[in-house]
């Protein structure tokens, strides 16, 4: 799913094509996107757009005449721009809608089978607020503030940094550059960390978070980001199974429950213990491993 650092690519890329443009119109492919009825998308057409924004991993398009356009991407949802009007919606079941400019269109698409990405139109800004999570700006809270949102509930501190009621655009991939930033386990209970842990998280979120905001914005100076992916070549351990930690050099690890999957570096995250992983533990039971040493020793023993 999109983040933060990619919904502000997408907005950096977005505002000199579309901003101050008219809209002339909204071209639906498929009847499951558009999830709201007022204002018909009819009235958004021969509107100018004034303003773009990011809300939580939502990005919002506002209109002349206090009208707003509300697109979440979800997982697999992307968008894509033409310079000239594109003639046609990408065929298939890919292709969900083309909003048309007078300096393009761009296109909106979702990979896969699950139907996810939504469309909402919006009057007003109360109407607008309704589709915040309520998560709080994780690039400008202070100390204190991150803290009060990490142990509002009592969950692990990764649930808690990609909680959207707690923080405001970190998902599953940064979530997972964060904590090894701060190196930090990702099941560490947020109600047990320390003074010195809650700062280094704090400093940590920020640091990845604008770096990753600056890099990616740079690109989308130069092109349109046609290819946002959660697993990119920099990452330190996100998507990074099996491959050597850039700090330590130790193997990256993993958690696997249902369709996530969490990465960190057991030496630099955890003091070398493996933590369990549903995909291969409930397999090998007591043989499963429990520090990076045993693990090691297993492999030695079979080569």
């Amino acid at each position: 799913m999109p983040e933060l650092p990619d919904i502000s690519a997408y907005l950096v890329a977005l505002e000199p094509r579309v901003l101050g443009k008219t809209l002339a119109g909204i071209r639906i492919a498929s009847p499951f996107l558009l999830r709201s009825v007022d204002p018909p998308v009819r009235e958004a057409s021969g509107r100018t757009v004034t303003g773009l924004r990011r809300l939580g991993k939502r990005i919002v398009m506002e209109l002349d005449g206090g009208i707003f356009i509300v697109v979440h991407l979800m997982i697999a949802g992307r968008f894509h721009w033409k310079d000239q009007v594109a003639a046609r919606i990408p065929g298939g079941k890919r292709g969900l809608a083309a909003f048309d400019f007078s300096s393009g269109t761009l296109l909106f698409t979702e990979e896969g089978t699950k139907k996810r990405a939504a469309l909402h139109l919006v009057r007003g800004e109360e109407a607008l607020a309704a589709h915040d999570p309520g998560g709080i700006d994780p690039l400008t809270v202070d100390l204190a503030g991150f803290r009060d949102a990490l142990t509002r509930e009592s969950h692990t501190v990764k649930r808690s940094l990609t909680d959207p009621r707690f923080f405001s655009g970190i998902g599953n991939a940064y979530s997972d550059e964060i904590l090894h930033r701060a190196r930090l386990s990702p099941v560490r209970l947020t109600r047990q960390m320390s003074g010195d842990e809650f700062a280094r998280l704090h400093a940590a979120t920020r640091d990845t978070l604008n770096a990753w905001i600056a890099r990616l914005a740079d690109e989308a100076r130069a092109a349109f980001p046609e290819k946002v992916t959660a697993f990119r070549p920099d990452m330190a351990v996100h998507g990074k199974y099996g491959q050597p930690c850039p700090d330590c050099g130790a193997p990256v690890q993993r958690i696997v429950h249902a369709d996530n999957e969490t990465n960190y570096c057991a030496r630099c995250q955890t003091g070398g213990k493996l933590l369990a992983d549903r995909a291969l533990s409930r397999l090998l039971h007591q043989d499963w491993p429990k520090t990076l040493e045993e693990m090691e020793g297993l492999v030695r023993g079979k080569l």
